[in-house]
């Protein structure tokens, strides 16, 4: 009877093995295959199309703070500040009562640089739409200003040539030309000082762009550090990468 019984237990035992082995071995190759599909890893044309969807995206977010109605002027990180040539003019424009004029010609030239900037999302999101699967690759994996970096060698020139016309457009719209020749004027008929003629247009173009890269640097490392701003499944994954470099 004892013999009996042993071998039923035995019978029992040995399918419950047998099933759980099986099991196992079912589960490790869902998971094979998952990794090899795509599920568990990410294809180059995943990475590609993630992180230009950031780019853009954050492109998109940083150049639409930048033209809003001093989006430069009221962001301390990127309002435009006098050039050295300049600041002495403020300084004595201060001194002898004209402060508010100082203070509207500083606020011109910011103006002019959020005219400027509406020109950028197209230029911007050409380079991002040109950049390689290698770029894309170099920029996830490298440093946090990587994509940053990318998009001021790949556009600075083009930014240039068009942010420039704009800026002497916007200057003259925003009256700002008028402005700084009165301020101008009346720093350079003040007795025994240096007269000044200093290039607005260039400052202020230069400074734009300056004022663009520094926003898309914040965004971009907001990105990368900040798991709430990965807006989708593809930038969870794309980034997941980075996390683990």
């Amino acid at each position: 009877m004892k013999k009996l019984l042993f071998s039923l237990l035995i019978a029992a035992l040995v399918p419950a093995r047998a099933n759980a082995q099986l099991k196992g071995l079912l589960d490790k190759a869902k998971s094979t295959v998952e990794s090899k599909t795509g599920t568990g890893s990410l294809s180059n044309a995943d990475i590609g199309s993630g992180l230009k969807a950031a780019l853009k995206e954050g492109v998109t977010k940083q150049v639409t703070k930048l033209t809003a109605e001093e989006g430069f002027y009221k962001n301390e990180a990127v309002k435009i500040l006098l050039p050295e040539e300049l600041q002495k003019v403020d300084k004595k424009l201060r001194q002898i009562g004209l402060s508010s004029m100082a203070d509207e010609g500083i606020k011109v030239l910011n103006r002019a640089a959020e005219d400027a900037v509406k020109e950028a999302t197209p230029i911007f999101v050409n380079a991002i739409t040109s950049m390689t699967i290698t770029d894309a690759k170099n920029i996830l994996m490298g440093a946090d200003n990587s994509a940053t970096t990318y998009l001021q060698t790949s556009t600075s020139k083009p930014l240039y040539s068009k942010f420039s016309p704009v800026v002497t457009t916007s200057l003259s719209n925003v009256g700002a030309d008028v402005v700084w020749e009165k301020i101008i004027t009346k720093y350079n008929s003040i007795p025994l000082i240096t007269k000044v003629n200093p290039d607005l247009t260039d400052y202020v173009t230069n400074k734009a762009m300056d004022g663009v890269f520094k926003m898309i640097s914040v965004e971009e490392k907001n990105i990368r550090t900040n798991l709430s701003s990965r807006t989708s499944d593809i930038l969870k994954k794309v980034f997941a990468l980075q996390d683990k470099k």
